[in-house]
């Protein structure tokens, strides 16, 4: 329906859509795992802040409850020219 009517979207909405379906269907986090979903996350991010690449971390915390996936992403600039 979307491509009917012209409206695409965005790529974070797309990426956040593709780390939730992850997420509901891999539990077994691997060290690959983790690392294509860390290289995706700073493709998106990287597209409207500029990042330091040294100082990123991404990392699986799990409770009884639930998994998180946090990401700790240090920007050098907000706006992308």
């Amino acid at each position: 329906m979307r491509k009917l009517f012209g409206r695409r979207p965005k790529s974070s909405a797309i990426a956040k859509e593709r780390l939730q379906l992850v997420l509901v269907h891999d539990r077994g986090f691997s060290p690959q795992l983790l690392e294509t979903l860390k290289s995706e996350i700073i493709a998106v991010i990287s597209k409207y802040v500029e990042v330091d690449d040294n100082g990123i971390e991404v990392h699986i915390t799990r409770s009884e409850r639930q998994d998180r996936l946090v990401a700790n992403i240090p920007v050098r600039r907000t706006a992308l020219r």
